[in-house]
């Protein structure tokens, strides 16, 4: 966590969380701000805000110190004792919030990419929901234009109708729809993409058509006709113009600019959502600003859609990049990588790493069924917090008093939880939750080294900090759609 705070005369400074937990439960950069304004060394700031803090009537802080020009706080034991009773809850919001991802365009099956994006955002839905947000899945079906004629013609080509050309769709499911028509085609393809993210847990409310949800809705139209009572259309060469770009191409067809732009006045206006959030392809970046610049001179403010880029992803082995699909050619379906691991691991291992990094899938770690694992690693920790559990015949009950470092060093953990969730909601980073889990699985194993609970004269208060840390994790696994096995 680290949270920016202004302070009484308008400077801004951090408190954050420390890394080592001899630095504090919380540390502060207040000092460094405030040095500029006094004209003193950061060091000696600190040390004066530390002396007032241990002097002042701070009934949360235990002590706090000075150390290279930050104050690092540390909290009563008694305080973190007394937070343990409190459930995680988050206020009700009035906000309306629509998540599209995946929305692959319906001419192929589902790739391993889009299993990157479509965890990614099936996970932030469910942090969205979790603190109280109204929450739309929704997922796009391109079924109109450009991409479904080539479609139709590349299935003409395999049959021998027509001339093969490179920019038609290739592969062994192109040859599986011989015989079909588009629509055919389409509605098949669609039926595959549905089952594959069936098979990934991964859902949705709102299945919205291009043709029959912006097409023959005459949204199009509707969205021509705002933009042109602000005078912002010009029309050359046969074509409507939006500054320096197409939205009508002479032929009367809209360009995808336009397409989004609909799309979301659609969301934004016509159905009412408070926010979007747009999980899209590194390919898409340049089109995103376009559409923002777009939906800016609607009158809509720029804040309320939110596009997020992934980076490429590759299926490694022995550090080569695997390709291993017949059926599609020169990528790797999202079905053939579940065939090789199971979901818990697929889901781990995609949500892992931040969207705006280029990701390595390791195969050979995913397929590993060991603490080197880090999934299996995580789920061990909660079986083993079960296991504690079932072994015992006392009730837990509150702790008075912590008895080792290590308990301390669990619960502060534990009680970061809540604050995290709430800091994923708004900056949208949900690799942060399998960082989390991980370190709290590592905190709870140091715990388990060092603290005998089961036959210890405080068994009932240890068994209510393992009770307490299993709670936390199973909720966490749910957020994430990993399982929470009792045994392994």
């Amino acid at each position: 966590m680290a949270e920016v705070s202004k302070g009484e005369e308008g400077f801004e400074f951090k408190v954050s969380e420390p890394e080592r937990s001899e630095n504090g439960d919380f540390f502060t950069n207040a000092a460094f701000s405030l040095s500029r304004k006094l004209k003193k060394p950061p060091q000696e700031v600190a040390e004066s805000l530390a002396l007032r803090l241990r002097r002042g009537r701070y009934t949360l802080i235990e002590r706090s110190e000075a150390k290279n020009g930050f104050v690092n706080i540390f909290l009563k034991d008694s305080v973190l004792i007394s937070t343990l009773e409190e459930k995680i809850s988050f206020p009700k919001r009035e906000e309306k919030i629509n998540v599209e991802f995946v929305s692959a365009n319906p001419t192929g099956p589902l790739t391993m990419a889009n299993g990157r994006g479509g965890f990614y955002g099936d996970v932030l839905s469910n942090i969205l929901a979790k603190v109280g947000y109204d929450v739309t899945r929704e997922y796009y079906i391109n079924d109109a234009g450009n991409q479904v004629r080539l479609l139709g013609e590349s299935i003409e080509a395999a049959e021998g109708k027509r001339e093969v050309k490179e920019e038609y769709y290739q592969g062994g499911y192109i040859k599986e729809l011989m015989g079909k028509s588009t629509e055919e085609a389409i509605q098949k393809l669609l039926g595959e993409i549905q089952s594959s993210l069936e098979k990934a847990g991964i859902k949705f409310d709102v299945w919205f058509s291009e043709e029959k949800n912006l097409r023959e809705t005459k949204e199009f139209d509707k969205t021509l006709y705002d933009f042109e009572k602000r005078g912002l259309l010009e029309k050359r060469d046969g074509a409507v113009w939006f500054g320096d770009r197409v939205f009508v191409k002479s032929n009367g067809d809209p360009t995808y600019l336009l397409i989004d732009i609909a799309y979301l006045r659609n969301k934004l206006i016509e159905r009412k959502f408070d926010k979007a959030i747009i999980i899209l392809g590194a390919d898409h970046h340049a089109e995103a600003l376009q559409v923002k610049k777009g939906i800016a001179a609607l009158g809509i403010e720029p804040g309320r859609l939110k596009i997020l880029i992934l980076q490429l992803v590759r299926l490694m082995s022995k550090g080569e990049e695997v390709r291993m699909s017949k059926r599609a050619g020169a990528f790797v379906t999202l079905d053939e990588l579940l065939e090789q691991i199971p979901i818990d691991v697929a889901r781990w291992f995609f949500l892992e790493k931040a969207l705006s990094t280029h990701m390595d899938f390791d195969l050979d770690l995913a397929k590993e069924k060991s603490e080197k694992n880090p999934v299996y690693y995580v789920q061990y920790a909660h079986t083993r917090m079960a296991s504690i559990l079932a072994k015992s015949n006392l009730e837990a009950k509150l702790p008075t008093a912590f008895g080792h470092a290590a308990e301390r060093n669990l619960i502060m953990k534990v009680l970061r939880y809540q604050d995290l969730i709430e800091e994923v909601s708004k900056d949208y980073q949900v690799h942060r939750l399998t960082t989390y889990a991980y370190e709290l699985a590592q905190t709870f194993s140091a715990f388990y080294r060092d603290v005998k609970v089961v036959g210890s004269e405080r068994e009932a208060e240890l068994l209510y900090l393992v009770s307490k840390t299993k709670e936390t994790l199973a909720d966490l696994l749910s957020l994430l759609e990993i399982s929470r096995p009792e045994k392994m």
